[in-house]
């Protein structure tokens, strides 16, 4: 059967893919460039991201959205699982955000110049004038019921359990005084995990936990981020 998936994977999905990819980036860059930068930065991608997975034969399933309100803006933090964890959260999130993105992202061709359009944030942590300018182009963009998407792992996981959380999203939800929201991605580890390179159908589950209170300081920080990664494993393994 998954030989069966493969033929179709690579002769049917995989150049349509590729298309609606070249597509997708051709529009929000006409898009931004003539009109509002909010909507064609995040709705073109979020279609193209739901179509990734229906063509990819993955079928997404989420939880808790009545935990957000889409005129709030968040710190969504999420476990980093594998490949698809980017199609599940971009297509199926309902809530516009710009991701956290590594610096080195940047340079892939065309997908790193759609993102710069899209107003994503590129981390860079060459310098600390570097990190407050990162930190400053945050503030820029989170209004409005922007909000941010980060893992705080900061790359896949190699075992599929969670790796240590860095403290960039818990120190901007500080800064801006944003509310953290926990989201626990599970089921991408078995379908693209880091190890490999070609994705196997199956289920993802997204659960969107209730909202948790920015740290109040510096010293507070450690606890907050013990309190989402708890309330993100209370939901692995219980798709």
């Amino acid at each position: 059967m998954l030989a069966l998936y493969y033929i179709y994977f690579f002769l049917i999905a995989v150049p349509v893919l590729f298309s609606l990819t070249v597509l997708t980036c051709i529009v929000i860059l006409i898009g931004t460039a003539i009109g509002n930068g909010s909507w064609w930065g995040y709705y073109p991608a979020m279609v193209w991201a739901k179509v990734f997975c229906i063509l990819s034969l993955v079928k997404v399933s989420v939880r808790g959205r009545e935990n957000i309100d889409k005129r709030t803006s968040y710190v969504f933090v999420a476990n980093h699982q594998g490949a698809y964890d980017i199609f599940s959260v971009y297509g199926y999130l309902g809530h516009n955000f710009k991701w956290m993105m590594k610096k080195s992202l940047r340079k892939i061709m065309l997908v790193g110049y759609t993102c710069q359009k899209c107003g994503h944030i590129f981390v860079d942590r060459s310098s600390p004038t570097a990190i407050r300018r990162t930190i400053e182009t945050a503030e820029k963009r989170l209004r409005d019921g922007m909000s941010l998407v980060v893992f705080p792992e900061g790359a896949r996981t190699f075992t599929g359990k969670m790796g240590p959380f860095k403290k960039g999203a818990y120190q901007l939800a500080l800064e801006f005084h944003l509310p953290l929201v926990p989201v626990t991605i599970d089921g991408s580890f078995d379908i693209m995990p880091r190890t490999r390179y070609v994705p196997r159908p199956g289920r993802i589950v997204l659960t969107i936990h209730k909202p948790i209170a920015p740290p109040a300081d510096e010293a507070a920080r450690a606890e907050v981020i013990e309190q989402t990664r708890q309330a993100i494993e209370s939901s692995l393994g219980n798709g």
